[in-house]
């Protein structure tokens, strides 16, 4: 049991207009098609991309938050994402980096997955947002951030 699971039965309600918030400015900066593959990094139960066009998957440690999110997912974590290179167009990761064991590790894997482009939302009272945010620097091409109530979303390219 990952410790989200407990919380999984009103994850929803705790933290869906939250979440639907930095849904809503990640899809209008990324503006995926039906026919992009889209990789949701600690997905949860979905909320994260729910205003995404395209063919989603989600990848997430909490077996209990899995069994809302409704689209594919795979029960597993960042650091070891089961993905042949480039597998996803874009990839996000809503409010969850701050969770990897080791976010470099995660974010890299992310990079590995990911054709274009990616979306990765740092939690501001996170005690190492800053050092997660340097990090993505350091593997992405940030092309804009976004200042939003909780978190600072960065939209970026991967470096080819």
């Amino acid at each position: 049991m990952t410790g989200y699971d407990h919380l999984a039965p009103g994850y929803n309600a705790l933290h869906g207009e939250e979440q639907a918030d930095k849904a809503r400015i990640i899809a209008a900066h990324l503006q995926t098609s039906a026919s992009d593959t889209i990789l949701d990094v600690g997905c949860g139960s979905g909320l994260g991309s729910q205003f995404m066009k395209g063919i989603k998957t989600g990848i997430d440690p909490s077996t209990e938050l899995l069994k809302q999110c409704p689209f594919t997912t795979v029960l597993g974590n960042a650091e070891n994402l089961p993905f042949p290179d480039k597998s996803f167009d874009v990839t996000i990761c809503v409010s969850a980096v701050h969770n990897f064991d080791d976010p470099k590790k995660g974010l890299q894997e992310i990079a590995r997955v990911t054709r274009r482009q990616v979306a990765i939302s740092v939690l501001k009272k996170s005690k190492n947002a800053a050092a997660i945010e340097r990090m993505i620097r350091e593997v992405f091409d940030v092309t804009d951030v976004i200042d939003q109530r909780n978190d600072k979303i960065l939209i970026a390219n991967v470096r080819r």
